[in-house]
């Protein structure tokens, strides 16, 4: 089943680590949402149909950024409206899942309440460190007792799907550092914990702190502790390790992500989202007043690649060893894959290859010789 993603590229303020297509200025949030609403009724009907008719229905709605909290109810409440109509009719005893990504210091009750009258059943939660110096030097603007609060927020207004991201190899963290806030993260009572060690990424603050000697970035074996640590708690709590990154208890796994990483059709809407049919990807411009511009004149551009069947496998291939459910070994050239299943980074399961923990460490390399 295919889904919809909705980008909203509004921060208050900017992440020392982030490359994402984002912007501070706020006072524009109002025409941006008028925007939204009229490419939803210029080409979201049609494209939403199409995808339907192919995927059987759209299951997934996701609120994506950016930082959506930054929206006011009202302006969240009117996207949240038109894209269940967009979607239409629920799948057949399947319950619709729709996220918003939230800051934890944007979140109140009444907010939390609002969301939830709106139709929004999953809350995926920026948290990424308990830790208050950390959270400080990568440029986040919460505090870690904000982020304990937001939580419990979220649960007092009947949220019972919450995801967390948290963030590992950030400059000079100790590996104590980290084991505290896996703790703190397992001591929540969130169903989905989504973690990623830092990549010091071209043109972010980060990256110059670094180049400039400012920072200290953490060695290649403290990371790979770090990772395994955080595998072998989750997964003795309960948490099914379903994609390199991601974590979930029975029956929370992200939907939504799991149609990228299974090759499903999907349609993104606002500047800079992309959407895939199953053979063209297509982006919309990664420029608010340009995109504004275009929308509210009812002449979007986006930009489109056809992609050939060679990419396609490459990117099935690429996709499915993130998860815990592989792909097919008729994908490959089986013979390339035994001396990683011989040492113990690849392993088989009846017509299926999947990468196991310590694959997860060198996938890139591995991926490059399977294809």
């Amino acid at each position: 089943m295919a889904g919809i993603y909705i980008h909203i590229p509004f921060c208050k303020t900017r992440c020392k680590y982030c490359d994402f297509f984002s912007t501070t200025h706020l006072e524009k949030r109002s025409q941006y949402v008028e925007a939204l609403l009229a490419e939803m009724k210029e080409r979201g009907y049609e494209a939403i149909r199409q995808l339907g008719e192919k995927q059987e229905g759209i299951s997934t709605i996701y609120i994506g950024g950016g930082t959506p909290s930054t929206l006011e109810v009202e302006q969240l409440r009117r996207l949240g409206e038109e894209a269940i109509r967009l979607a239409g009719d629920e799948a057949k005893g399947e319950r619709r899942e729709i996220t918003l990504e939230a800051n934890p210091g944007d979140i109140t009750l009444e907010k939390a309440t609002a969301w939830r009258a709106i139709g929004i059943n999953r809350l995926s939660m920026g948290i990424q460190s308990f830790d208050d110096d950390l959270l400080r030097l990568i440029g986040r603007r919460h505090t870690a007792e904000q982020a304990r609060q937001a939580v419990a927020i979220a649960q007092a207004a009947g949220f019972d799907n919450i995801s967390i991201d948290l963030m590992y190899a950030l400059p000079s963290q100790t590996m104590e550092q980290w084991q505290r806030d896996v703790a703190e993260a397992l001591q929540l009572g969130v169903q989905h914990i989504s973690t990623y060690g830092l990549i010091y990424e071209e043109g972010t603050v980060l990256t110059a702190l670094l180049e400039r000697g400012h920072i200290t970035p953490v060695d290649e074996d403290t990371e790979i502790q770090m990772y395994d640590y955080l595998v072998e708690q989750l997964t003795a709590n309960g948490f099914e390790h379903y994609e390199v990154s991601n974590f979930a208890l029975p029956n929370r796994r992200s939907r939504h992500n799991s149609n990228y990483w299974n090759d499903t059709p999907y349609i993104g809407l606002g500047a800079g989202a992309h959407s895939y049919d199953g053979t063209v990807r297509s982006w919309n411009i990664s420029d608010v007043d340009a995109y504004i511009k275009q929308a509210m004149a009812h002449h979007l551009q986006p930009e489109q690649e056809i992609l050939t069947e060679e990419q396609r496998h490459t990117e099935r291939v690429m996709l499915g060893l993130r998860t815990n459910q592989g792909i097919s070994s008729s994908e490959i050239d089986l013979s390339k894959a035994m001396p990683y299943i011989e040492q113990g980074l690849l392993t088989q399961k009846g017509e299926r290859i999947m990468a196991t923990t310590k694959g997860y460490h060198i996938l890139n390399r591995i991926i490059e010789d399977l294809l």
